[in-house]
């Protein structure tokens, strides 16, 4: 069974500065520094680019599993799109066959974007009840992170 969802957040930050924590392994880190998701996000390969493989541990009780680790698929920084699949664990032990997730940063105007992420999975037949744990809740909240932050960062640099 095949399924697709997407969300959408709106950031009042040019697209070209929120894509700067996407492009790199700095989403990472702030959602470890949050620690309502991750209790920790280790980088068993690569440097942030096609390639990287990430072991990431959920905060007990966060999910419905503790570990899974992840590859990232594509990096387009003229695009500023990132598309990341999990390779081992996670999802797939709850019988998914394919979990991919694609963050986009569309930009609205000059100061202004949207956070898109959408998520694509197949789960066996025989898991379809396992259907639930592919939702918008994680990149719901790993966009609210990356928005609280790039406010934070703004006002800090308006003050001084």
């Amino acid at each position: 069974m095949f399924g697709h969802l997407s969300h959408e957040l709106e950031v009042n930050m040019p697209a070209s500065e929120a894509w700067e924590i996407y492009a790199t392994l700095g989403i990472s880190k702030l959602l470890v520094e949050d620690g309502s998701a991750f209790e920790k996000i280790e980088v068993l390969e690569g440097d942030g680019g096609n390639g990287t493989i990430l072991k990431k541990t959920f905060m007990p009780g966060s999910h419905g599993f503790t570990v899974h680790k992840e590859k990232f698929t594509k990096l387009d920084n003229e695009k500023h799109m990132k598309e990341l699949e999990v390779i081992e664990g996670g999802y797939l032990d709850s019988g998914f066959t394919l979990f991919c997730v694609r963050f986009e940063i569309v930009e609205k105007d000059n100061d202004s974007c949207i956070i898109k992420s959408t998520i694509e999975y197949n789960v066996k037949k025989e898991a379809a009840a396992n259907t639930s744990y592919a939702n918008t809740d994680l990149v719901a909240k790993i966009s609210e992170v990356a928005k609280n932050y790039l406010i934070k960062k703004k006002a800090t640099e308006n003050a001084a």
